[in-house]
């Protein structure tokens, strides 16, 4: 039975991570293309626009927010494994699982304290655009549901028998 909820979650957490990736690739697309156009605008054409800074704040939001996701799901997030490359097996394991159930608390309390951002800021616009604020401030509770999505996932996967090459002694 858990076995058959882990596949599932593996998959679901598949699909978001592919979407993911996507979506921060536009972000990415969409920000350069503001943050050039403002550049271009200002200094070359002595006219600078309104939106493209807002702009490109509200995608660089989203790639921070979604590349801290990713970096979970990917594992490439920031870790130091000066102790735990010297532990034994089983002790090791105990780590990485405690480091994931604290790594799922995380998400979860980024997901409701953003929710709770979300429910205050309701109504507003942005100052240049003039979209809801509620995009913008959605952000936060969107990634944090998928860092816990992604720590879950890890913690319901078969752990690894040997260490990644080069982080251990």
């Amino acid at each position: 039975m858990l076995g058959f909820f882990a596949q599932g979650i593996g998959r679901v957490a598949a699909v978001a991570a592919s979407v993911l990736r996507a979506t921060l690739v536009a972000a990415l697309i969409v920000m350069m293309a503001a943050i050039v156009l403002q550049v271009v605008m200002r200094y070359v054409l002595g006219n600078t626009l309104s939106w493209t800074e807002e702009l490109a704040i509200l995608m660089f939001a989203w790639l921070t927010l979604g590349g801290i996701a990713l970096g979970v799901h990917e594992g490439f997030h920031v870790r130091l494994d000066l102790l735990i490359g010297y532990l034994p097996g089983p002790a090791r394991l105990a780590f990485e699982r405690a480091i994931g159930l604290l790594t799922t608390v995380f998400g979860g309390y980024i997901a409701w304290s953003g929710e709770r951002f979300f429910d205050f800021t309701r109504g507003s616009v942005s100052a240049a655009i003039g979209y809801p604020i509620e995009l913008l401030h959605g952000l936060a509770p969107v990634a944090g549901a998928l860092i816990c999505l992604f720590a879950i996932n890890g913690l319901l996967a078969p752990p690894r028998s040997e260490p990644e090459p080069g982080l251990s002694p």
